[in-house]
C-alpha cells in the first residue's frame, strides 16, 4: 500500500530505481499513464514508485527493464536487489546462497519449505504469524519468499533434494483449499527432474530411530562445492561453514532420507491427500 512514510523508509535500491526510470519515462517522452499503460499499471502506480511512496514490485521491474532498460539490466538486476531488502535480516546471508546453490539438501519438520511454498500458503504463514505485520510487509515479503521459486528453472540446474515430515502435509495453513493446492504444487515440483523429495512418515519412530527430531536442515553447495549449513530457530538464524559440524547435519540427513518414503511412494502419498489419487 502507498504512503507517505514510504518515502523516509525506501531503501537505497528503491530509490535508485524510482530515480533511473523517471529519468528514463521522461528522456523517452512517456507520462506517467503512457508508460503505465505499455507494462500494466496505472499512472498512479507509476507515481508512487517514482516518489518511493510504494516500491516497485517485480512484475513492475520485468515490465520497466522491457521498456525502459535499454539492455543495460539496471531494473533487472535491481529485481535481485530489491528481493534481498525484503527479506528480514537472519536470512538474507542464506537467500544468496540458496539462489546461487549447486546441491541443497532440506528437511523441513513443520511448515512446508518456503522454496515450495505457493503464494497463497506463504501468504497465510506470514499473515498469521506473531507479531502481526503490516498488510504491506505480509505481501513484501510473500512476493520476496515466492521469486525464490526462479532456482528450480535457473542454469546451470541445481540439485534440489527436499524430505517433508508427514505433519506438515496434514497441518492445516489457512484453508483447505489452500492445502490442496499445496499439495498439488509439491506433487508438480515431485516430478521435475532436478527435485527429489520424499516423506518422512509419522510413525518412523517406531523402529526406535527418528533422525529428523531436532528440527529443520538447510545445507547447501556452493558453486565452489563448499557445504555450508544454514539453521533458523525463532526467528534467529546460524550459517555454519565449520567442516566437522557441516559434516555432521550431513550425516543425519542422510539418514532422515533413508528412513523416508521413497520418491515415488512419497508422490503417491502428496497426490492423496490432494485428492488427486484414491
Amino acid at each position: 500500500m502507498a504512503r507517505a512514510e514510504n518515502k523516509e523508509m525506501a531503501s537505497p535500491t528503491a530509490k535508485l530505481v524510482a530515480d533511473v526510470a523517471k529519468k528514463a519515462r521522461v528522456r523517452r517522452k512517456l507520462t506517467q499513464e503512457q508508460l503505465g499503460k505499455e507494462i500494466g499499471f496505472s499512472a498512479a502506480a507509476i507515481s508512487a514508485m517514482e516518489t518511493c511512496a510504494q516500491p516497485a514490485s517485480d512484475d513492475m521491474l520485468v515490465g520497466l527493464e522491457r521498456v525502459l532498460g535499454d539492455g543495460m539490466g539496471v531494473f533487472e538486476q535491481a529485481r535481485v536487489y530489491m528481493r534481498m531488502e525484503a527479506y528480514p535480516p537472519q536470512f538474507k546471508n542464506y537467500a544468496l546462497l540458496e539462489q546461487s546453490a549447486v546441491r541443497l539438501e532440506l528437511y523441513a519438520a513443520f511448515v512446508v519449505h518456503g522454496l515450495f511454498q505457493t503464494e497463497a500458503y506463504a501468504r497465510a504463514l506470514i499473515g498469521g504469524g506473531y507479531p502481526t505485520l503490516s498488510d504491506s510487509r505480509v505481501e513484501e515479503l510473500v512476493e520476496a519468499r515466492t521469486a525464490r521459486r526462479a532456482l528450480f528453472d535457473r542454469e546451470p540446474t541445481a540439485l534440489i533434494e527436499l524430505v517433508l515430515e508427514e505433519s506438515v502435509l496434514t497441518r492445516g495453513i489457512g484453508s483447505e483449499e489452500i492445502m490442496r493446492d499445496q499439495m498439488r504444487h509439491l506433487a508438480k515440483c515431485a516430478q521435475r527432474r532436478n527435485v527429489t523429495l520424499q516423506v518422512l512418515p509419522l510413525d518412523c519412530g517406531l523402529s526406535g530411530e527418528h533422525a529428523g527430531d531436532r528440527g529443520d536442515i538447510n545445507l547447501v553447495e556452493t558453486p565452489n562445492h563448499e557445504r555450508l549449513l544454514f539453521l533458523e530457530v525463532q526467528g534467529e538464524s546460524l550459517l555454519i561453514s565449520d567442516p566437522a559440524g557441516v559434516s555432521a547435519r550431513a550425516q543425519r540427513c542422510a539418514k532422515i532420507r533413508s528412513q523416508a518414503l521413497g520418491p515415488r511412494e512419497s508422490l503417491g502419498l502428496i497426490k492423496r491427500l490432494a485428492g488427486d489419487e484414491e
